[in-house]
């Protein structure tokens, strides 16, 4: 099935994504006499770390290879010549938000998370922004390794006639397909750390977080410059690593996602539940379907509860019944959840995007769950106040699926 999945999307990006890259190149610039071109398998070499170092931070990636390509050139024509990321205009002003994300990350360790997520949020939808810039307009450049070549004369009989045949719009055609593939699988990876750094509630861990992801950048780039095959073994070994957690990556990319989505458009505000079925994630793994599974969570005729998924959310329609049992909404401060009662504990089984927070009743009446109750938090906060409120013993009534205490 994974096999599947990347034949598909290699498919869809040959077909759909391939543009010739001289549409956003510059004239290429003429070799001087004493310059000796790189072979096609340096060249190669090189695009794969490139590739993938963009892949892991695109806009600190593009704007890094943009100033280099622009210091590198040697006469003001050259430059001229140069791609349009490696052009002033782009690398100057990426590479001073670059520097402003940086002095976030440092300087912001002290400051309220309060003040820190919202430009966390901000740094995620740049990050995804810059991303989908990379593949279509940076990667095709960058992989398209093959240069077209005009032999001056045709020497007669066969030798000249295959020598007079170009095949670099053949090898370009397949390589910036697989290239494109292999940056949006790495680029998975490095989204996946920038939701884990939403979801965390310590500055300390959304340090470590980046500062691993940095580490990884630069030790491509420090391979790459000692040496072009070293850099391209190493950055192949990361691609296959992000190759095997594809997966589990596109799973929180797209959870993190939409909730970034519900929040900052304010969603519940607007939102109103579906009578019969609601687009919900997975909070575990059942049955060998992988938490945080996005589908539709509605009641089959049986009474049972199921989850229709798409894996990849688009290939073929699956259906997953969770186990028989008692269910009730935990309303969290943030977002809610759906728990199975197992024993004398909860257990969490769909996790509810925050386009539903304040409609928790109005979903434990639509599935026919046992009641509301407060968890996390908002059970603290509740508890807390009960506790320092006075409340007459006679006034005392049992309220639909509350709990004594802040428990879970």
């Amino acid at each position: 099935m994974r096999l599947f999945v990347l034949l598909a999307v290699a498919l869809a990006l040959a077909s759909g994504c391939w543009f010739p890259p001289s549409a956003w190149a510059g004239n290429p610039a003429e070799p001087g006499p004493s310059t000796k071109p790189a072979t096609p398998g340096v060249e190669l070499a090189n695009a794969i770390s490139v590739i993938t170092g963009a892949a892991i931070s695109p806009l600190l990636g593009v704007s890094a290879v943009g100033a280099w390509k622009y210091f590198h050139a040697a006469t003001p024509q050259e430059r001229a010549r140069l791609p349009w990321f490696a052009q002033r205009w782009f690398w100057i002003p990426a590479l001073m938000l670059v520097t402003a994300c940086f002095l976030k990350d440092t300087l912001g360790l002290t400051a309220p998370r309060l003040l820190k997520k919202p430009l966390d949020v901000a740094d995620a939808l740049g990050h995804k922004i810059s991303g989908l810039i990379a593949a279509g307009a940076f990667v095709p450049l960058v992989a398209a390794v093959f240069q077209s070549t005009e032999p001056e004369a045709a020497l007669p009989g066969s030798a000249g006639f295959l020598a007079a045949i170009d095949l670099s719009w053949l090898g370009n055609g397949i390589l910036v397909p697989v290239a494109m593939l292999a940056f949006f699988i790495v680029f998975l990876a490095s989204n996946a750390i920038n939701v884990l750094i939403l979801l965390s509630p310590f500055a300390v861990v959304d340090a470590a977080l980046k500062g691993f992801r940095l580490l990884v950048l630069l030790t491509i780039t420090a391979t790459a410059f000692a040496n072009p095959w070293l850099g391209a073994a190493w950055a192949l070994v990361i691609i296959a690593i992000a190759y095997f957690i594809a997966g589990w990556s596109f799973r929180l990319s797209h959870f993190g996602m939409v909730f970034v989505w519900d929040f900052i458009t304010l969603r519940r505000h607007r939102f109103v539940p579906d009578k019969a079925s609601n687009r919900m994630f997975l909070a575990r793994q059942l049955s060998k379907v992988p938490a945080r599974t996005y589908g539709t969570l509605l009641r089959d005729e049986q009474g049972s509860l199921v989850l229709k998924y798409r894996p990849w959310l688009v290939l073929s329609k699956r259906e997953l019944v969770l186990p028989p049992g008692s269910y009730a909404i935990a309303r969290g401060l943030f977002y809610s959840q759906i728990m199975r009662v197992e024993g004398q504990g909860l257990a969490a089984v769909i996790l509810l995007p925050p386009r539903y927070r304040g409609h928790d009743e109005e979903l434990a009446s639509i599935y026919g769950l046992a009641g509301v109750r407060d968890a996390g938090l908002r059970a603290v906060s509740r508890w807390l106040k009960e506790l320092f409120t006075r409340v007459p013993a006679s006034g005392i009534c049992a309220t639909r699926g509350s709990s004594p205490g802040p428990s879970l």
